[in-house]
């Protein structure tokens, strides 16, 4: 309740304490038998543990003088005992408690919890609104957070694919340097038997070496002997051939092994020199082993990481793939559903194209019938009825008269060339009737029909057709007469808006020029430029030259300007096209790649009067370019080799900076 009934004989203190131990609500007291306000000259002191409200309370120093007059004589007090004792020892003070009560000489405010108050629940709103502010920018944050991590996620996996074949190359690597360690050793095993067995060799070689020179010596010994005897008259040089002869082959027997010998030992060299060759080889292949075994332990390790990241995603990969499957069963029942229904329809339309042809040949077969037999009874219905009009008898008197037992009268020919020589004077005897030859007649006939044939068929449904043919007649002049007006009303439309489009274009071409020329005037200081048309005469057809003569320099031509020149004035263009025809933003990628530093500072202030209506979005690497911005965004990279957008807000008004929502 908002209001209670105290028995008599209670002060408010215990009024308020049974309103806070009852939970009634709050209430406001009017008390009697108060002491008298006192009104003192000053602020009294105030007991321990109290202190002034005035002194609490901050304000703008607009309201400060309200709130201090609001709070004048106002003490904060931590107890309602304190409270009645200091509004009993000062009656001209109130005391607020820290639980909200109010006790003044008079009157007392309080009890239990009450509803909060305006401010209260501003302040509870706005805390709300901020707490809402930092949970959508957590949430942004998140959201950004989430999609790195599953970037990373992707990644982890292509990471996971690779560190798989890498794991399966180097396993292939591995057994391949097993092998070759293997074939290595083998040789080198083989290239040591061979040294030992060619040292055993030269060692064999020496020693024969050795003998043959010890017989060689010998053998000169006996020679110089033999050679200091006195020498007969005939003495017998058996001997000494002998001895020559065993000379000639123990030398012979000395190169050999030479050269035996010399074989050897490069044998040996060239050996000894595969065998370190092999040794450094296998050495090389044992590091390079041990590089792919720590190498393929880090990939297992980078692996068991991106297995964690991995097993995240499996649970979904797996419902995919079950989404996957069933979508597949029933496109491939699909599939197989259209497949019967085409081969069905395929084998009722050949059915149809055959029952079509078969159709068309009995129709035309049925026609041609009707046909000759229409003709024929037309035949004789015309044959009738010329017999009947033209010559006024009845087919029985022409077959009296004209049948086969009467002669033929002479053909018209005949008469004709009878007649043609009596004009001329010629004495010729008149055409005589010719008894009937069939034959004869019959070639008479055919020649007839020939003729006959030459004038065409007669065709019985004439008429059906000319009134179709005059309905289409009729149907087809009224489409041209459409087409006709269609054609007119289009180049009406085309006139209109060829009218339009020179209008706008002109208007267009008018402004831009107009902005171009003070365009380049700010990019190149002295400088000239413009915008000429091709053919001024036909602006539908026209193109547009850029002529441009910078400051110092009489080229006009684009193409003789510099790389930088160029792009200035691209640059120009682009601005002039924008200042002619407004947008609500631009987006413009380095366009001051090109640019030294003082063409940049003078397109960066071409941008500043863009800004004024426009929003612009600038991609650069260029530092004057970045001072001139309200807000940074970038791409980062830590140490731990994840990419964050990163932003940094500037605030022109007090320079300040903040950072900017990413």
């Amino acid at each position: 309740a908002d209001a209670v009934a105290v028995a008599a004989g209670d002060d408010a203190v215990t009024a308020l304490r049974w309103l806070k131990d009852t939970e009634s609500g709050r209430a406001g007291l009017l008390l009697g038998a108060a002491p008298d306000t006192v009104e003192a000259s000053g602020l009294p002191a105030l007991p321990d543990g109290a202190r002034w409200a005035r002194e609490v309370v901050h304000a703008p120093e607009a309201l400060r003088p309200a709130v201090e007059k609001a709070l004048n004589r106002v003490a904060l007090v931590g107890e309602l005992d304190e409270a009645r004792s200091l509004v009993a020892t000062h009656p001209e003070l109130t005391a607020v408690t820290t639980d909200g009560d109010v006790l003044g000489a008079h009157w007392a405010t309080g009890g239990s919890a009450r509803d909060e108050s305006v401010i209260e629940t501003q302040a509870a709103v706005d805390e709300a609104k901020e707490r809402l502010a930092e949970a959508e920018r957590n949430l942004e944050r998140v959201t950004a957070e989430l999609d790195g991590a599953r970037a990373e996620q992707q990644d982890r996996r292509a990471e996971v694919g690779e560190a798989k074949e890498a794991l399966n190359d180097a396993k292939v690597r591995h057994a391949r340097s097993s092998e070759r360690l293997s074939s290595l050793e083998q040789a080198a095993r083989s290239a040591e038997s061979e040294v030992r067995r060619l040292r055993e060799q030269r060692d064999k070689v020496e020693h024969n070496r050795e003998q043959v020179l010890a017989e060689l010596a010998e053998l000169e010994e006996r020679l110089a002997s033999f050679s200091d005897e006195p020498v007969e008259e005939d003495p017998d040089t058996t001997e000494r051939d002998e001895a020559a002869e065993s000379l000639a082959a123990v030398r012979q027997e000395e190169v050999d092994a030479r050269l035996a010998l010399r074989t050897a030992e490069e044998r040996v060299q060239g050996i000894a020199g595969r065998a370190e060759a092999l040794r450094r080889e296998a050495e090389a292949e044992r590091q390079a082993r041990e590089r792919a075994e720590q190498a393929r332990i880090a990939r297992a390790r980078g692996a068991e990481i991106a297995g964690a990241v991995v097993d995240g995603g499996e649970s979904a990969l797996e419902r995919i793939e079950t989404s996957l499957q069933r979508a597949a069963a029933e496109r491939d029942a699909i599939q197989a559903r259209r497949e019967e229904t085409e081969q069905a329809l395929g084998q009722v339309r050949n059915r149809v194209r055959e029952l079509t042809v078969e159709l068309e040949k009995l129709t035309d077969a049925v026609h041609r019938d009707e046909v000759a037999r229409a003709e024929q009874r037309l035949r004789l219905e015309q044959l009738e009825a010329r017999i009947t009009e033209e010559f006024a008898i009845g087919l029985d008197d022409l077959v009296a008269e004209y049948g086969p037992d009467v002669d033929v009268p002479p053909g018209p020919g005949e008469m004709a060339e009878y007649e043609a020589a009596k004009e001329r004077g010629d004495t010729v005897m008149a055409p005589q009737p010719i008894p009937y030859d069939r034959d004869t007649q019959q070639r008479r006939a055919n020649r007839a029909e020939k003729d006959l044939a030459k004038l065409g068929k007669v065709n019985p449904l004439a008429l059906e057709e000319y009134a179709a043919l005059e309905e289409r007649y009729k149907f087809l002049s009224t489409q041209l007469e459409d087409l006709k007006q269609t054609r007119e009303d289009l180049l009406s439309v085309v006139k209109e808006v060829d009218e339009k489009i020179l209008e706008v274009f002109t208007s267009a071409y008018t402004d831009v020029a107009r902005e171009f020329e003070t365009v380049f005037s700010v990019l190149f200081p002295g400088g000239e430029g413009r915008m000429v048309l091709t053919e001024p005469g036909d602006m539908l057809t026209t193109g547009v030259d850029v002529e441009a003569r910078p400051p110092g320099k009489k080229v006009k031509r684009l193409s003789l300007l510099s790389g930088g020149e160029k792009s200035l004035v691209a640059v120009a263009m682009l601005v002039a096209i924008f200042r002619a025809r407004p947008s609500p933003f631009y987006v413009l990628d380095e366009v001051e790649a090109a640019l030294d530093e003082t063409n940049m500072r003078r397109l960066i202030g071409l941008l500043e009067q863009l800004r004024a209506n426009s929003q612009l979005l600038i991609i650069t690497h260029q530092k004057p370019t970045m001072e001139i911005a309200d807000a940074l965004y970038g791409v980062s990279m830590q140490g731990d080799g994840i990419t964050r957008v990163i932003s940094q807000r500037l605030r022109a008004d007090d320079g300040v900076e903040e950072p900017a929502p990413a």
